[in-house]
């Protein structure tokens, strides 16, 4: 089985704070409903964020959750 058939699928699959950001991540509908459900009906991606979810490093999404959550601490 090659990587692209065992790729997360940001569309469908469960997301979990132990999911892993990979190369195939997608700012879908699902990862929305992920982060609202984790941050509260005030989420929003900016530009800003989304870069850095995409930067290279790895990380979860309980991570992108925990930095959009410090971020929003920093602006109010």
């Amino acid at each position: 089985m090659s990587e692209s058939d065992m790729a997360f699928d940001w569309h469908s699959d469960l997301i979990t704070r132990d999911t892993a950001v990979d190369a195939h991540y997608r700012n879908t509908q699902n990862v929305r409903r992920f982060m609202t459900e984790q941050c509260g009906p005030q989420f929003r991606f900016d530009r800003a964020f989304m870069a850095w979810i995409i930067d290279g490093e790895p990380k979860r999404m309980g991570q992108v959750v925990d930095e959009w959550l410090r971020r929003r601490s920093v602006i109010d």
